[in-house]
């Protein structure tokens, strides 16, 4: 078997705002496997300033991984324990070698093209006029659910949009989910959340920075709205840690990104903790390209969850890669008629 890696520079078709800055483009390798006549592909992307695995000497550990690909799937997960990232891009290297067809890691009614998971619209933050629009356009697209980043723009103001939507819409017609990626201080994170939940929110994701575990607890025992951990998942390798996180903050729910909590056998071990504690949770891509987003997307829909998932960032980029996946009605279909590019997995191999 031979292991080869290209780095690859996604580009956003618009400037992306979050309360850790404005995002222009997302660096991503793809790690490619040759079997004979076999191929498999796997995306590994970290989100500079946010993933664990962002540090130096990351390229080499992937080409690491290059040179030490005889050690198989098992061998290499255990190594890369520090690498959430290619993690997740090794099990999918392996599952898209493994299968008949290589972009068909998890074969369902999804890939089957009859049936389809349902996601939240994404605004991403702006001024006041930049964010109604795309709220604006996410209802015409068919959303029913629509996540709405905040903590970057003055808060009055993002309060105004949620009341413009709530004036105009019951909780039953569309469901709002906030972001704040951790925004908040500590000292102000309650008011701020007894002001958020006049507007009738699902919930909240990270209101504070993660790593305060007391600060979070307290949050979340006393909260008006229910709370859901993101960031804070990061960087919690083992199953011991994972655990005592849970029973120490006791959130309402966490939030799951393969790339960022040690792919597939990370995240099923944050779900299981999760369902043991009877908190809720939900998949989320983290801006991978259509590649990674695919197999997010198969894994995701085996998993039974109704709840609307994080999975509609396909179309953020000017070059990415021609897909199946298609969102419609505010769901992600695999579509009957649009396919991978012939050979994709063979020319970037070259």
């Amino acid at each position: 078997m031979k292991a080869t890696y290209k780095k690859y520079i996604l580009n956003f078709k618009i400037p992306s705002g979050t309360s850790r800055g404005v995002l222009t483009q997302k660096e991503t390798w793809f790690l490619l496997l040759q079997d004979e006549n076999r191929y498999g592909i796997g995306e590994c992307g970290i989100l500079r300033g946010l993933s664990v695995d962002d540090v130096p000497g990351y390229e080499e550990k992937l080409q690491w991984v290059c040179e030490n690909i005889h050690l198989g799937q098992d061998g290499l997960l255990q190594e890369l324990n520090g690498f959430p990232s290619l993690q997740f891009g090794l099990e999918q290297a392996f599952l898209s070698l493994q299968s008949q067809n290589p972009f068909e890691l998890f074969p369902s009614e999804f890939t089957k093209k009859e049936s389809a998971i349902p996601i939240n619209g994404l605004i991403w933050m702006g001024d006041e006029a930049f964010m109604l629009s795309q709220l604006k356009q996410k209802l015409k697209d068919g959303f029913q659910c629509i996540k709405m980043k905040i903590g970057a723009i003055d808060f009055a103001a993002e309060l105004s949009i949620l009341k413009t939507i709530r004036n105009n819409f019951t909780p039953q017609e569309i469901e709002l989910r906030v972001d704040a990626n951790g925004a908040f201080s500590p000292t102000d994170a309650m008011e701020k959340l007894q002001q958020l939940s006049e507007y009738q929110l699902h919930s909240i994701e990270q209101p504070i920075k993660p790593g305060q575990w007391e600060q979070m607890a307290e949050l979340c025992q006393n909260t008006p709205l229910p709370i859901a951990l993101d960031e804070e998942l990061i960087g919690i390798f083992y199953v011991t840690e994972k655990e005592q996180l849970l029973q120490t903050i006791k959130p309402q729910y966490i939030i799951l990104k393969p790339s960022l909590v040690g792919g597939f056998n990370g995240c099923r071990e944050w779900i299981d903790l999760a369902e043991k504690y009877q908190i809720g949770w939900w998949v989320t891509s983290a801006l991978e390209s259509n590649i990674g987003l695919n197999a997010i997307a198969q894994w995701t829909y085996t998993l039974g969850n109704s709840m609307p998932q994080g999975l509609g960032t396909g179309s953020l980029y000017t070059n990415n890669f021609k897909s199946p996946l298609e969102v419609s009605n505010g769901k992600l279909y695999y579509s009957k008629t649009k396919q991978w590019k012939h050979n994709l997995i063979e020319d970037l191999c070259i």
